[in-house]
């Protein structure tokens, strides 16, 4: 059903432009977090990425404009400007282009169901894969119940990951001068602390059983930066990872297979990311109210 590794080329197609590059072909690619507007921002990976790769559907799960952090302070580089032209291009070459609010782009709720320049806007939508699984696609912040409880301290925690992406910058330069690889800092932490990693096991959780409650194969968000395929008590619970430090992606193959992917840095090739085992028992927030989503078909084979 899922392949928590990009390997092989089963259900893959590949395409080499004229003078382009070579061109991996998905049915549906899922990206989220991409906070451009930050300067943790991996936008010139995120943009290799989108050029060696192209699919039907593309889904941003939220957090793609970073509105936080452009109200505090305002940061866009050329590179933000290509990968929102790169979208927009992939938008008018026929590619389904859905855009999911997320917390950091709130604002993008206001004009849920229209569309701006071929992208449609949505809280939430149901994807059908080839092989017939209803996959619940939110961004997931919803059920964090920091940002729906304590607002003030998700701000707080925003500054706080800013600060150590800013001493992770720092400490991977001397990394590279000493000629050892890209370490995270924070996906370290969030590994050690043991209430990041209740944190974001009750959030899985909660997660698969709004997608079981609804009647669905499966969910995909994102939120958590943290890039995961497993099963929870049945339901398939897919998190596409974010663009600061993952640089991970959800992808559907043309056969309907669900694999997660990890865009090495420099030779825009897969990388493994390791799986977990299955949910911890930990108490579960409260449920939101459920939001209609719009549901996307899978469409005739190309």
């Amino acid at each position: 059903m899922f392949d928590g590794i990009e390997s092989g080329n089963a259900g893959l197609k590949k395409q080499k432009g004229r003078s382009g590059p070579a061109v991996t072909r998905y049915r549906a690619i899922w990206i989220s977090d991409i906070h451009l507007g930050t300067p943790g921002c991996q936008a010139d990976k995120l943009l290799d990425f989108l050029r060696h790769t192209d699919s039907q559907y593309l889904y941003l799960v939220g957090d793609i404009i970073d509105g936080w952090a452009l109200r505090r302070r305002w940061y866009w580089q050329q590179a933000h400007n290509d990968v929102v032209q790169k979208i927009l291009r992939k938008a008018r070459k026929g590619t389904f282009v859905t855009y999911i609010a997320g917390n950091h782009d709130e604002a993008a709720r206001h004009f849920l169901g229209l569309a701006f320049g071929g992208i449609v806007i949505e809280d939430e939508v149901v994807h059908i894969t080839e092989r017939g699984q209803r996959l619940l696609v939110l961004h997931g912040d919803r059920f964090d119940g920091v940002i729906q409880c304590a607002r003030w301290l998700a701000y707080v925690g925003d500054r706080a990951y800013e600060f150590t992406l800013k001493l992770n910058q720092w400490f991977n330069w001397a990394r590279r001068h000493l000629g050892l690889p890209y370490w995270s800092l924070s996906q370290y932490l969030k590994h050690k602390v043991k209430n990041a990693v209740s944190y974001i096991s009750a959030f899985e959780t909660a997660l698969a059983r709004e997608a079981r409650v609804r009647g669905m194969d499966g969910v995909v968000c994102g939120h958590i930066h943290q890039p995961e395929i497993r099963e929870i008590d049945g339901i398939t619970y897919c998190n596409d990872g974010d663009w600061v430090e993952s640089l991970s992606a959800l992808v559907e193959t043309m056969d309907g297979e669900l694999r997660l992917i990890h865009w090495a840095a420099a030779a825009g090739q897969a990388a493994d990311i390791p799986a977990r085992p299955q949910a911890l028992p930990l108490p579960l927030p409260p449920m939101p109210a459920p939001v209609a989503a719009r549901t996307f078909e899978p469409a005739a084979a190309e």
